[in-house]
């Protein structure tokens, strides 16, 4: 009996992995507005009262920041787990002399 092949030109697993993946960034939207909520909070508590610029890029800036990094990792992941990475030929093997 073949093992059934884990990586994304197989649509079963794709719509698998991509489906983790878009889950994986739901769970990291909330961790992130949890973290800019309580770096709104700290921030008040600090200054005072917020001006809507500063209170706006403030969410941006914490925001964007989480969820590019969530992003990136969770495509590092991705690839990883679905075996692109071990399919990847080098084909500068050999050819490089590391001293």
């Amino acid at each position: 009996m073949a093992m059934p092949r884990e990586d994304l030109d197989d649509p079963e697993y794709a719509a698998f992995a991509w489906g983790r993946y878009r889950r994986i960034l739901k769970y990291m939207a909330l961790v992130s507005l949890l973290t800019v909520c309580l770096a709104e909070l700290v921030l008040w508590w600090s200054l005072g009262t917020l001006d809507w610029v500063t209170a706006s890029a403030t969410f941006l800036g914490i925001f964007s920041t989480m969820m590019l990094a969530a992003a990136l990792m969770g495509l590092m992941f991705l690839s990883s787990g679905s075996g692109h990475d071990a399919r990847v030929e080098d084909r500068l093997k050999g050819e490089i002399d590391i001293d």
